[in-house]
Parts: structure tokens; sequence; C-alpha cells
């Protein structure tokens, strides 16, 4: 990068910009628009877990006479869970495409409208193929979201800062967790709601969230390094130049000078053919990173935790309405690694961090396995366990939203984490559970032994291919780690300033 820098973008007329946009926002501080970030793009998470606890933990209610609905609890644990997972998985890819075509605020307003519509109609069911549809479709949000919240956080928030904010936003999944296991049991109390009106309101208030989300999340900005890229240079300068100004009035001080420029050939789209070619022929190195990270946290989260309350029921003999108790507990687990241990990404480092904790997580998950299969352990104990093995496993899954959100060029980005998760998301929730729902619900001690054994070696590979592959991201600028692909060389130069990544 250069020493110095003008702040204002300077498009030439052979379609090539200079901008110091993407230093201009590393260099701010934390101020009440980052809050507003967090806020309107952060906060979906906590509605995908509300969201999938809560059908969970009241299948069984659906599936009762009286309900409103002809559906099996095992049609609505199996079938309507892997179209969610499926519409996921194509709701991710479909999004994520377009949301490297047309901006990351178009999309993550149009992505959480769906998901929002698709939760309603699903509160409305009086059909199994109704229900069954809108899954679908919620699942198709949600994917989307994912996506398109991603790179648009990571676009947004100070390098100093990324990590450790990345990680904490996708681990408030575990505050909708904890929210549904406590809300089900609430709404399943038929001393308070009848049988076919508790498990609707359910869904309608994740609704009502979501409309709040909503109205927030309308004043967050596109993301201006898309906007220079795509053609907007003036409209990131504008938008950057309203922001400096609002955190110079907040912080009573004027900002330093930005530390660099990066020079750029403005285009309108990116074709799919190119975006693939970047991420598997330029980065092989980092595809293997993305793929070990999410396969081995999605067979661990998908296949195996929710398979909990399982069981919970079919070894300690926990009573079906209690299991929200324990699955709450576990929740609470989860949320706090990404909590305390998020700071350290930013600090002691991408690479010990992440490879550290999905090692942890598979050497406990090991530890675990071993004290089940002599019969060392109680319910209590289990969520135990459970608690300190998922407290490292959480912040690592969280990284691996993290990583490839970070560490393939700024016009692949939503493409690449809609690509890994759905991946991820296809193993571990429809392949994982096909793999192990027999194993967990067999009543043999050794089959959730293999199961829990299966998933701990999972997060191990992922943790030392981690070990070898992983970038070194903390405290960089997004355009260092990863040259965009419309970067240009500035004349006599040479070179495009800012862009220090070698393809790997």
């Amino acid at each position: 990068m250069t020493a110095e820098s003008s702040p204002a973008s300077v498009p030439a007329a052979t379609g090539t910009i200079t901008t110091a946009v993407p230093a201009r926002l590393d260099r701010l501080p934390w101020s009440r628009w980052h809050w507003m970030i967090v806020i309107g793009l952060g906060t979906v998470w906590i509605l995908d877990g509300l969201e999938v606890t809560i059908v969970g933990n009241v299948a069984g209610r659906i599936a009762e006479d009286g309900s409103g609905l002809d559906i099996s609890s095992a049609q609505i644990t199996g079938l309507a869970a892997a179209l969610y997972v499926a519409g996921a998985c194509v709701g991710a890819l479909f999004f994520g495409w377009l949301t490297d075509r047309f901006g990351r605020k178009k999309l993550f307003m149009v992505t959480l409208v769906v998901y929002l519509a698709a939760t309603a109609m699903t509160a409305l069911s009086f059909q199994s193929w109704w229900f069954f549809l809108f899954r679908f479709l919620t699942g198709f949000g949600i994917g989307g979201e994912y996506a398109a919240i991603n790179s648009a956080i990571d676009e947004l928030i100070p390098s100093r800062y990324r990590g450790r904010v990345d990680l904490i936003i996708n681990g408030s999944y575990w505050l909708g967790a904890i929210g549904g296991s406590l809300l089900s049991i609430l709404m399943l109390n038929t001393a308070i709601f009848p049988k076919d009106l508790g498990w609707r309101l359910s869904f309608a208030l994740g609704v009502v969230l979501g409309l709040v989300i909503l109205l927030v999340r309308r004043h967050v900005p596109e993301s201006p390094r898309w906007q220079f890229i795509h053609g907007q240079g003036d409209e990131a300068d504008r938008l950057v130049g309203d922001v400096e100004r609002e955190v110079e009035a907040e912080k009573g001080e004027k900002l330093p000078k930005p530390k660099g420029e990066i020079t750029i050939q403005q285009r309108q789209s990116i074709g799919f053919g190119l975006i693939a070619k970047t991420v598997f022929s330029r980065y092989p190195r980092r595809a293997v990173l993305g793929l070990a990270l999410f396969i081995g946290q999605a067979f661990l989260y998908n296949a195996i935790t929710f398979g909990f309350g399982t069981i919970l029921i079919t070894f300690f003999d926990v009573p079906t309405g209690h299991t929200g108790y324990y699955f709450a507990v576990v929740a609470a687990g989860n949320f706090l690694g990404p909590l305390l241990l998020g700071k350290l990404f930013d600090t002691v480092g991408r690479r010990i961090m992440i490879s550290s904790t999905y090692l942890l997580s598979g050497v406990l998950l090991f530890g675990t396995a071993w004290l089940f299969d002599r019969g060392s352990l109680t319910a209590t104990t289990m969520t135990a366990c459970w608690c300190v093995v998922l407290f490292f496993a959480s912040a690592g899954a969280s990284s691996a939203y993290l990583t490839v959100s970070e560490i393939f060029p700024m016009e692949t980005r939503a493409m690449a984490i809609a690509f890994f998760y759905a991946l991820g998301t296809a193993a571990g929730g429809i392949s994982g559970p096909l793999l192990f729902a027999d194993l967990t619900e067999s009543g043999v001690v050794g089959d959730t032994v293999l199961a829990f054994q299966i998933g701990a070696a999972l997060m191990c590979a992922g943790g030392l291919v981690a070990a070898f592959l992983a970038v070194k991201a903390e405290g960089r600028s997004l355009e260092d780690i990863a040259e965009p692909l419309s970067a240009a060389a500035a004349k006599g130069s040479g070179t495009a300033a800012g862009t220090g990544a070698a393809p790997a």
C-alpha cells in the first residue's frame, strides 16, 4: 500500500478507479454506527437458532391429535428437517450469486422478507404439504441470509475487530436456541395455550422479532467495497465520508489519515466461471481449508448435537417435556465460547485459535465418548461434558464462517460463503443425520459412542488442516488477504496497492 492517499475516489475515463475506501473503513474506531450494523445484520442468527430449536421441541406436540395438523413426529424431524436444510443450501447458492452481482443491501433485505413470510405461512399450516413447502422456503431464506450477511459484515467492520465480531454474531445463534428451548416449554403448556395454538404462536413470535430486525436493517448501508468495484465509486466515497463525519462528531476528534489506496478496474458483474476458477484454481489450499472446517463442524452440530434430546430420553430416561431445560444449558455453553474466545482470534491469531478450538473440541468429545461407554455419566454430567466440548467447538464453528468470508477476493465473497455453507450443511444436515440417526436412536451404547467418535475425528481433522493451511488474516485488510479480481496496476507503480496476499 502507498504511504499517502487521498480520501476521495478518482475515477478515470477508462473505468479504472483509485480509492482509499478500504483503508478509510479499517481505520475507524468502534462507534454507534458499527453497533447499528451488528444489530441490523447480526441478530438474524438469533432468529435461526430460535426457529430450528422451536421446530425440534414442538415436533411431538404438532404430531398429537388436536394440533390442527395431520403429520407425524418422524415427518417433522425427518422430511421437514431435510427440506429445511435443502432449502438453506439452495438459498445460499442462489442468493449468494445474486449478492455478488447486485449488492449486499438489496439481498439482505430480500432474504429476510422471504424468511419472515415463509415462517408466518408455517404458523398457518393446515395440511402436511403446506408445512413441508414453507419449511423449505424458510430454509431458502435463511440460507440466503448467511451469504448476504457474512459478506456485508466483514466488509463494513474494521479489520482489527473483524474476527471477534464475526464470531460473536455467528455464535448468537445459540441465544436464539436458548430462547427457543424456553419458549417451547411455555408454548407447549396446554394449561396456557390449546394444542392447536401454542406451536403456531411460537412461529409467530419469531416473525415479530424478525419484523423489528427488518426495521433496523433499513438503515444499514450498501457495502462501499462492493460499490467502488461495481461502478459506484462516487456513492462509496460519499457514504464513507458521511460515516467519518458521524464518527468524528461522536468521538470529538479527527480521524488519522488512511494508510493506503487501491486501484481497480470497475466492472458491473463477475461471471460464475471466473468465480469458480478463482476459488479452486487460484486458491486451492484455501478451498481445502474451507471444506475441512465446514464439514467438520457441520457433522458435529447437525448430526450429533441436535440428537442430544434423543440421547437424554433413550439412555437417561429424561421426560420429553424436560429436554428443553438441558438443551438451554448446552446452548449457553455454545454462546459463551465465541463471546469469551472471540478477541483471541484477533490477537493471538487465526491459525492458532482455529486449529486449537477444533482440536480441543474433538479431543474432549473423544473423552466424553469414553466416559459414556463406561457408563460413568448421568444426564447432568453428560450435559456438563457437552457444555465444555461445545464451548470450544462453537468458537471453531463460527470461525469457519469467518474464514471463508475473508480469504477469497471481494467479488467472490458471497458466493464462496454460499458454496462452503451449502456443502457443509448438506453433509452435516442431510448425510449426517442419515448416518447417525440409527446410531443414536438404537438404544445401544456402542452405537452412540461410534457416532461421538466420528464427529470427534472430523473435528480433529479440521483442526489439523487449519494448523497447516489457516491464513494469517488477523488485523489485515480484506484486500491485503486476497487481491480483488478487479485490481489494476496503478500507472507507474506496476502493482495495485494493498494487495500483499499471494494466491494459495
